[in-house]
């Protein structure tokens, strides 16, 4: 049975020292956290009125008033919190930790006698509780406030916030599970929590809980049905018979496609993965593969972006990709790295590495804009101003970022993603460190300490050294990005081949370390040029540019109107430059030989061929697009 090794590695012992990463959390520490900090307290005039923080007042009976927001609102407090916690990980800092503590005490102030926290039915509708578990997301919101427990405790030492969600978790397992009350979550996140609340405090019954949850899945799909019949009422008026959205149709051990609600699918996929390799449940972890399988070889976008309609935020069919009407939700990319990432700790494979490592470069920080100060809900890989946002069908693709929304739960996520990354980067088990990122950083496990030198995403050089704390051999395994073909592998100085030590995407190297060993990785950092399978029907003669991690796209700014008239040519030749002003300084954009064309006539259909002109096309990474104003924008290009 395949069940995880991993040894636990505090984030606390990686620092990030990154040219890009490095950046981007400075950004989301010094700026996006203190600016999501005022909307939770509505202190930032002209965006969505948030009111999270005092719906916890009001319940806590500290203020008066009335409950205001999503129903779920607690969960944008609860991401924030976590977002600290593994801020203070990166850069430590008593004040935001003390207005943070401030938060948890009036939490702790609003939770009822009997373990029960959510603000919604505490304030509004104490009544209905657990009555709607389809729409009303109790259990979605608890999960989401036992991760920020774990994080916070791990970050800082400080039980309060883990001792609270340990009385909530204590309520609900008192409620349901086998010969109690029945019940599954309508949106999934409260597995990931309890599982969460597991490896944290090694209490077996959160386990046992999550393992219920999701084991209780689809063994009556009818479940919602009924229950909608009971409570005679509704909240959002979901379909109750509509069990694909929420993955309830089949058990998760009989499901083989993604389909329904991204983000409710991949937070399920994240619980299950999770619990197969922590219980080592072949069957399921089976079921995990088939879907990963299904999802990222016939549902994903190339930039990692997953749903691919804005009907239900849902997965539709294979290979139906649109590029103009995509949702691709921030929240459901980073729900597609937690999946990858928990199977990477059953096995160390490449295609999760290589999934993760594109949704972190592409569909996950292309929610932000580069000021930290707006956001994206759905990333799209084609905008057409005049039509993207205002014609029916196209209203959620929206050519500008907003300052915020009023469901808000993609802007905290990305916080505590990135605050995170840390996390991701590596496992150790009891022979081998397993490197998944090219992260600048300094990492601390039993084996050794390892110093991480990183050119990348710009430039293909990174340079490991390692300080063995132990006198006996250990692998160090690396992953290398599946586009890298050919490499300079440095030992020592002495050089090491490359296919010879690769297994399953990792270059594997065993031997008795020493105390200040190098290894040395180098690779050509081209432009490729992708294409999408023939079944894609919307990139059908297109292709996309890529060069290391990122995904490229074309705007309006820099290549003018219409960038439906610019061609690249098959034969096209690829140069590159750094950007040296503006928004994207520092940033690698492609210049690309291609063709544009202009209509003959003013006539909307006409016998006579367009002109032809030669041109050259700019490129910029997709992550970035939507920093000068508003503008056309494409991924796919067509190709001549």
């Amino acid at each position: 049975m395949k069940t995880k090794q991993n040894k636990n590695i505090s984030l606390k012992n990686i620092k990030i020292q990154d040219d890009f990463w490095s950046r981007m959390q400075e950004l989301i520490i010094d700026t996006v956290i203190p600016y999501q900090e005022k909307i939770l307290n509505d202190q930032i005039p002209g965006v969505e009125k948030s009111h999270a923080v005092a719906n916890f007042k009001i319940a806590a009976g500290m203020e008066e008033g009335e409950f205001y927001g999503m129903v779920f609102q607690d969960s944008d407090v609860a991401k924030w919190l976590e977002g600290v916690a593994y801020s203070l990980t990166v850069k430590p800092d008593p004040e935001l930790e003390k207005r943070a503590d401030a938060v948890i005490d009036i939490i702790e102030k609003a939770q009822q006698p009997d373990g029960y926290l959510n603000t919604y039915f505490t304030v509004k509708e104490p009544e209905h509780r657990w009555q709607n578990l389809q729409e009303c997301h109790e259990l979605y919101c608890a999960g989401h406030m036992m991760e920020a427990a774990a994080a916070y405790y791990d970050a800082t030492g400080k039980d309060k916030l883990l001792r609270i969600m340990e009385k909530m978790a204590d309520h609900i397992d008192r409620r349901f599970g086998p010969e109690k009350e029945t019940g599954i979550p309508g949106h999934q996140e409260v597995e990931i929590g309890l599982m969460r609340l597991y490896h944290t405090t090694g209490e077996e019954r959160y386990r046992k809980l999550a393992e219920y949850f999701l084991n209780e899945r689809g063994k009556n799909p009818d479940f919602f049905w009924e229950e909608s019949k009971k409570r005679g009422w509704t909240h959002f008026g979901i379909d109750p018979k509509d069990t694909m959205y929420n993955q309830s149709y089949a058990t998760v051990y009989e499901q083989k496609e993604a389909v329904g609600h991204s983000v409710r699918a991949v937070y399920m996929y994240t619980a299950m993965a999770d619990l197969a390799g922590t219980s080592g449940d072949d069957k399921l972890y089976k079921a995990c593969c088939d879907l990963w399988d299904n999802m990222t070889e016939k549902r994903m976008y190339l930039t990692g972006g997953i749903g691919s309609t804005g009907e239900l935020e849902a997965f539709t069919k294979d290979y139906d990709l649109p590029n103009d009407m995509v949702y691709a939700e921030t929240c459901a990319s980073i729900g597609l790295i937690f999946f990858a990432k928990q199977m990477l700790e059953i096995e160390a494979d490449g295609r999760y590495a290589d999934v993760m490592e594109r949704a972190f470069y592409n569909s996950t920080i292309s929610g932000m804009q580069a000021d930290g100060k707006r956001f994206f809900y759905v990333n799209p890989l084609e905008v057409n101003p005049g039509i993207s946002g205002e014609v029916p069908g196209y209203k959620h693709v929206l050519p500008q970022r907003p300052g915020w929304y009023a469901c808000a739960c993609c802007p905290p996520n990305l916080v505590r993603l990135v605050t995170s990354i840390g996390r991701y980067a590596w496992d150790e088990t009891e022979d081998t460190i397993y490197s998944h990122l090219f992260l600048g950083q300094t990492a601390a496990f039993e084996k050794a300490e390892i110093r991480v030198e990183s050119a990348y995403p710009w430039e293909g050089s990174v340079r490991y050294h390692i300080n063995s704390l132990q006198d006996k051999e250990f692998t160090l395994a690396i992953h290398i990005p599946s586009y890298v073909n050919e490499a300079s592998v440095m030992v020592n100085g002495k050089k090491c081949g490359l296919a010879e030590n690769m297994k399953k995407g990792y270059l594997c190297l065993t031997e008795k370390w020493g105390a200040d060993d190098v290894v040395e990785i180098t690779f050509d950092m081209k432009v490729r040029k992708v294409y999408a399978n023939q079944e894609v029907r919307e990139d059908a003669g297109c292709a996309a540019l890529m060069r290391g991690p990122f995904v490229y796209c074309f705007e309006g700014v820099d290549n003018g109107p219409m960038l439906q008239s610019l061609r690249i040519a098959e034969d096209m030749c690829a140069e590159t430059y750094t950007e040296q002003t503006g928004v994207l300084k520092g940033t690698t954009c492609i210049r690309v030989k291609g063709y544009r064309y202009k209509n003959s006539g003013r006539s909307l259909y006409t016998e006579e061929k367009p002109t032809r002109e030669d041109t050259y096309l700019t490129a910029v990474p997709y992550y970035i697009w939507g920093n000068r104003g508003e503008n056309q924008m494409r991924v796919w290009m067509l190709e001549e």
